[in-house]
Formats: C-alpha cells, structure tokens, sequence
C-alpha cells in the first residue's frame, strides 16, 4: 500500500472512532430539581412534629416555672429570717438554683435529640419519595434547588414531591 492510502484509512478509522466515542457519550439525561427547603417546611410531617415539639416545649417551661417560683418563695422567706435562718434558707436556694440548672440542661438535650430523630426521619421520608419518583419517571438527576446557580421552572419538581409526600402521610 502506498502512503496516501494508509494515511486515507487512518483518517477513516480515526474518524470513526471519534464519531463512535461521541455517540456513546451523546446520551441525554432526564435531570430535575427539587427546593428541600420548601419541601421540608411545607410538608404535613414537619408540621406535626414541630407542634409536638413546641408541646413538648410548653410542658417544660411550665415545670421549669414551677421551680422558679419555688426558689422565689424560698427568697421572700430568707428575708424575714435572722442571719442563722438566713444561711441554712440559702443552702436549701443554692440546691434549687443547681436542680433547677440540671433540669435546663436536660431539657434542652431532650428536646434536641427528640427534634434531631424527627427531622431525621423526616428527611428520610422525604429521599424516599423522591427516589421512587426519579425511578417511576426516569429521572437520572435530581438536584436540590439550593446548589443550582440556574435551572428553568420546567426542571422544577418541588410540587411534584410535595404533593406526594402530603398525599402519602394522609
């Protein structure tokens, strides 16, 4: 064979290959969004747990109140007492005042942990349906909203997810 008709099927066979390799990465991707900010707040499951929440909340300031008025109590009764009265009223205070810190303290870490297990799950539940409905639809991608600089509205499947999270907890 001569040189031009090397270089000739050369040329082909790399052309070829190119076209080939391109048309294996030419395929399309079904992408879409979701605003889990939007999700998450506007879902029924976020709502009840918040209000189980703030209920749960009110309950332990209202012990906590109880406890408060105690140590006030105790106060108003120091001031009448004589100097000994005095001393032995502040050390049953001093004790009040550190239960009173301890239950703060547990309050608080009860109340985190109770909201950090709903919100967990929650989150779960929300993935959940998101990932059958990529799956159900044929999606390859679903971003959140909140790492996107743009995307249109047609890509935006924030309605979609919330009306089958709020169908399916009913």
């Amino acid at each position: 064979m001569n040189k031009k008709t090397v270089l000739a099927v050369a040329v082909i066979f790399l052309a070829m290959t190119v076209l080939g390799a391109s048309q294996a990465y030419a395929k399309e991707y079904k992408i879409g969004y979701v605003d889990l900010a939007k999700v998450f707040d506007e879902y029924g499951e976020t709502k009840d747990a918040e209000r189980k929440l703030e209920d749960k909340g009110k309950a332990k300031e209202a012990e906590r109140k109880k406890m408060v008025d105690a140590i006030r109590k105790l106060k108003d009764e120091q001031a009448l007492l004589s100097e000994k009265g005095k001393q032995d009223k502040q050390a049953a205070i001093d004790e009040k005042i550190k239960v009173l810190q301890d239950f703060d303290g547990k309050a608080r870490e009860e109340l985190l942990k109770e909201r950090n297990e709903l919100l967990g799950g929650i989150l779960k539940n929300i993935e959940k349906v998101i990932a059958d409905y990529s799956k159900q639809n044929g999606y390859d991608l679903i971003l959140n909203q909140r790492t996107l600089l743009y995307a249109g509205e047609q890509y935006d499947l924030t309605a979609e997810v919330l009306k089958r999270l709020n169908v399916k907890g009913k």
